[in-house]
């Protein structure tokens, strides 16, 4: 069965792709992802060139596939291996290129090996296999699910990494004030007084889906998400046309609560709804209003999940202010096959450390959250 490599998603049809998601995480879609690359928020000088994966039965037809992409530096995947290139570069081994499985500019959990599991098993043999053939220096696969992680443990030459995420769980909630009534009473005032801090500003809140958003609507949140870059002296990852593509061809799973003190518009927050989830991924203000980006990104987002029977509310990779704000600490995993024997060894050793670091973390956290203890 051979292995392609697909400079362009477009190489492959969208029921073709479509056809090997088990999941029914959005960010895998053939639409999300060939609205990245057609957008130029991949691609170019990026620094991230599409190399999906694909492997082929007899007939040229898709058993697996892993989306992937050639990168010559780490930005914009939220598995810090920085230390590892500078680590590479005094001791003058070449890092970049390397291969990444993921998601660009989406550290969200879910399935990367696709498809048929022992045509994924291959994939993943003869991908890491060919990696110094084509001048790569590695293999990472970021955020993967338990599936994968089954697939990958114990697989010769590959290392696992931790991370950690905080997450909303609702447990049943028949509104927010039950959730309120779940906490801690100092930190049920707490989050009252968020709120109210905000209404107390005069800002109303109008949850739209793509379909009800115009080209002004999306105008205002590009702004705004540039806006969150910019102020840190930072490019946008993304471009303008992205949100437009996405509008066009997924607008069934983009949600947009847009922010507005009277008649004008002044915040939002984007998100994406795939199954039993709501995922938070943009931000962005054009002024400075307090408490608002709580209300915006956090309880705006929690009062969605409630009020259409969403199980899980996934606000991004870090932040620890999600904490006392009830955002539970999950494990995430990523796999790194490294080529290079002394380099390989020296980070198994850290690994070994960092995980029980991480772990350790996780722990205290939950230790941090606001909710009261059943007797």
């Amino acid at each position: 069965m051979p292995l392609s490599c697909l400079r362009s998603l477009h190489e492959l049809t969208p029921t073709a792709w479509d056809g090997l998601l088990g999941s029914p995480q959005p960010f895998l879609r053939h639409a999300f992802l060939s609205a990245l690359e057609d957008s130029g928020s991949v691609g170019g000088r990026s620094g991230w060139q599409a190399a999906h994966q694909l492997l082929l039965d007899g007939q040229g037809q898709p058993l697996a596939a892993l989306p992937a992409y050639v990168k010559s530096h780490s930005y914009g995947e939220y598995v810090f291996d920085h230390g590892w290139a500078d680590a590479c570069q005094r001791a003058g081994i070449a890092y970049y290129p390397k291969l990444l499985g993921a998601i660009p500019f989406s550290p969200v959990t879910g399935p990367r090996l696709l498809g048929d599991p022992l045509a994924a098993a291959q994939l993943l043999d003869e991908s890491s296999a060919g990696l110094e053939q084509q001048g790569l220096s590695s293999l990472h696969i970021n955020f993967t699910d338990s599936a994968d992680d089954a697939l990958l443990q114990g697989r010769d030459g590959w290392l696992q990494r931790l991370g950690c995420q905080f997450h909303w769980h609702n447990r049943g909630y028949r509104d927010f004030q039950d959730f309120l009534d779940r906490l801690s009473s100092r930190k049920r005032k707490q989050m009252r007084k968020e709120r109210e801090q905000v209404a107390g500003q005069g800002i109303e809140f109008d949850w739209r889906e793509g379909r009800q958003m115009s080209e002004a609507d999306w105008d205002f949140v590009y702004l705004c998400y540039a806006n969150t870059y910019r102020v840190r002296g930072q490019s946008p990852y993304l471009t303008r046309v992205f949100f437009s593509l996405l509008a066009e061809r997924m607008p069934e799973m983009l949600r947009v609560v847009l922010a507005r003190q009277g008649s004008r518009p002044v915040a939002m927050a984007f998100s994406l709804v795939g199954g039993d989830s709501l995922y938070g991924r943009y931000w962005g203000c054009l002024a400075e209003f307090d408490r608002l980006h709580f209300e915006a990104c956090l309880y705006q987002g929690m009062d969605y999940a409630i009020v259409h029977g969403l199980q899980r509310f996934d606000a991004g990779a870090q932040g620890e202010h999600k904490l006392i704000r009830g955002f539970e600490p999950v494990i995430s995993r990523s796999w790194h096959y490294l080529c290079h024997p002394g380099l390989r060894a020296a980070v198994a050793d850290f690994l070994v450390r960092e995980r029980d670091g991480v772990l350790a973390y996780a722990e205290e956290a939950r230790g941090l959250l606001p909710y009261r203890q059943e007797p």
